[in-house]
């Protein structure tokens, strides 16, 4: 601001002075001018230059000022446009960055799900491996199991089966069947003689001066046709077999808790012992569930039944087990038949002598009878049925 003003100023005072120069030898005479003295017109010219050449700097200044306003005014220019462009490439920069770091958390999520997926697998595969290691556990111990049990001796006969009958394990039922009193159960050699007795449904029996009305009932069972167990080791139980036959269960059980109760033989306090009636073979158990393992390991034990004599027994796990699944039907015994309503008029043996002599009588639509059992009134009888077994040919 104050540089301008003294470019004006100067401007301004180095015209006057070229007016003012002008009009002094314009207007002077020559007299007058002889009489201006020679010292007062150098002073006077000097002055004149002087502001001459201040003038001239002015307008020099102002040459530069002006060169350094557009100078500043263009850079002025450049800067906003370097700025903006500046700006723009921030903004460009910015949103690279913003989407990088975008693309950076959805990677990072992404892997960190995939983390939790195989944290999860890791888990699951720990489980599954556990189970399998519960399940080798449960298989090894059912093999020593398989390669310790009680023998069961056998011998060929010279029987041979072929085809159907060639079966690699075989279980027979045994069914019992509770019979109420005033009933009778007979079984004939043929399924048709059966279906013609159920089919006419009432009987009467001829029994001398008497007679007596009976119905027929088919025999039905509800039995298993599938059957799924799952068996461990007692740890607390042994089973004991190859004991002595011609010996009272009192003193084979006594003999067996005495030695089996002793820490020398391998043993511990007995908490309960008992024979198993269908195979003979005792079960040992032990309050310590440390002491079975050790008996099982070393199997066969002798064991002083009779004074001074030893006899070998042997020591197998005692299996636990529980029925996982259980798949029944209905079944229809097809040769036998149910009669009931059977007055209890008579001895039990002439009646059902009177009935076998009635239902084996062609003529009362009867046949060849294989075995018949007669429950009188007031009583109860168990009936055992097993699986008819196919005949030979």
């Amino acid at each position: 601001m104050n540089s301008g003003l003294s470019l004006v100023y100067g401007m301004v005072l180095s015209t006057l002075l070229w007016f003012l120069e002008d009009y002094l030898l314009s207007k002077m005479s020559d007299e007058e001018y002889e009489k201006i003295g020679n010292e007062d017109l150098t002073s006077l010219f000097k002055e004149i230059n002087m502001l001459k050449k201040q003038h001239d700097n002015l307008l020099r200044e102002q040459r530069m000022l002006s060169e350094g306003r557009d100078s500043n005014i263009r850079f002025t220019q450049e800067f906003k446009q370097r700025a903006v462009k500046m700006k723009k490439n921030l903004d460009e920069e910015e949103k690279k960055s913003e989407d990088a770091v975008k693309k950076e958390q959805e990677k990072l999520e992404g892997i960190k799900q995939e983390n939790r997926k195989l944290k999860e697998e890791i888990w699951s595969m720990e489980q599954k491996l556990r189970t399998m290691d519960e399940d080798n556990k449960s298989l090894r111990q059912q093999t020593e199991v398989s390669t310790a049990v009680p023998e069961k001796k056998v011998v060929f006969n010279g029987d041979v089966a072929n085809g159907a009958h060639a079966l690699s394990f075989d279980m027979k039922p045994r069914i019992v069947f509770p019979m109420e009193g005033g009933t009778a159960l007979i079984t004939f050699e043929e399924e048709e003689v059966a279906e013609k007795i159920l089919a006419l449904r009432e009987h009467v029996v001829a029994l001398g001066d008497c007679s007596i009305a009976v119905q027929a009932e088919p025999v039905r069972f509800l039995v298993p046709v599938g059957v799924e167990m799952d068996t461990q080791v007692c740890p607390q139980r042994i089973l004991v077999s190859d004991l002595p036959k011609k010996m009272s269960v009192e003193k084979i059980l006594d003999k067996l808790e005495i030695h089996f109760s002793k820490g020398r033989n391998g043993g511990g306090e007995v908490e309960d012992i008992d024979m198993l009636e269908d195979s003979g073979n005792v079960v040992v158990a032990f309050v310590d569930s440390t002491i079975a393992k050790g008996l099982t390991d070393k199997q066969i034990h002798e064991v002083e039944i009779e004074k001074g004599k030893k006899h070998k027994v042997k020591v197998t796990p005692f299996l636990n087990g529980s029925i996982t699944l259980l798949k029944t039907c209905n079944i229809t015994c097809k040769k036998t038949v149910l009669l009931t309503g059977i007055p209890d008029i008579m001895e039990q043996d002439n009646l059902q002598d009177q009935l076998e002599i009635h239902f084996q009588k062609t003529n009362n639509s009867g046949g060849e009878v294989d075995a018949i059992i007669y429950n009188p009134q007031g009583r109860k009888t168990l009936a055992l049925f097993e699986e008819d077994a196919p005949k030979d040919e």
